[in-house]
């Protein structure tokens, strides 16, 4: 009797496909675009299918959704990243469970997690989450302040900026997101040669608009229904 993650494998080749065809059309290589499995909701079962289909990013956005699951997990060679809104109270424990914050938003969460990562003697690499729908339910900083936060970060000796992070407007026509990830690649632009980092990752895009967003210089894409199927409430 087939089992009931089967069908991420074959979702899995599908989805490397389509984001080869768009590296292709922007010039760029497949290889340079990671696909994070945002695998929140979806029990170990689920996310030990997609690892062995060859995937080795995975997105959790609760601390402590992802503390239940990680025991069932924890042998697996794989980056778990946290990509929700993380309170600062969280901050040590997603520091202890997660390889990469990729949804940092002030200087309070910042210090918090450099204070977590130098007490577990490591360097955090983290993303700052840009809001540039200007949705007062979205968590992210503002454009404006944008540069203020990646200079006190890139101050923190535990925490390593490595790139930005959005999550734009939903809208069902896939178009309709492309000026926001553009304009996150150029603030990226911008941001890097005002701090002198590189910031390799921007981290953009998600089940309905990857395509979009690797045309726009995405460098990781963050797919959950894509590859798992409908949410699990």
């Amino acid at each position: 009797m087939p089992g009931e993650w089967d069908c991420i494998a074959a979702n899995a080749e599908r989805l490397r496909e389509r984001i080869t065809r768009a590296a292709e059309r922007a010039g760029r290589k497949a290889d340079e675009v990671t696909l994070v499995a945002v695998s929140k909701t979806f029990p170990p079962e689920a996310v030990r299918a997609a690892y062995q289909a060859g995937l080795k990013h995975f997105g959790e956005n609760r601390v402590q959704e992802f503390e239940a699951k990680q025991p069932k997990l924890a042998d697996l060679d794989a980056v778990w990243h946290f990509i929700g809104h993380l309170q600062g109270n969280k901050a040590r424990r997603a520091t202890e469970l997660f390889g990469r914050v990729d949804s940092l938003d002030s200087v309070p969460l910042a210090e918090r997690l450099d204070s977590a990562a130098a007490a577990q003697g490591r360097r955090l690499p983290v993303l700052i989450e840009v809001r540039l729908g200007g949705e007062a339910t979205k968590s992210g900083i503002g454009e404006a302040t944008l540069e203020e936060l990646a200079r006190e970060v890139q101050a923190l000796a535990h925490l390593e900026l490595r790139g930005l992070m959005c999550v734009p407007p939903y809208a069902d026509d896939p178009e309709r997101a492309r000026p926001y990830f553009r304009t996150l690649r150029e603030l990226r632009d911008a941001l890097r040669g005002t701090i002198g980092r590189p910031l390799p990752t921007l981290s953009m895009g998600m089940s309905h608009d990857f395509e979009v967003a690797v045309e726009e210089g995405a460098t990781e894409v963050r797919i959950g229904t894509g590859l798992f199927g409908a949410r699990i409430q």
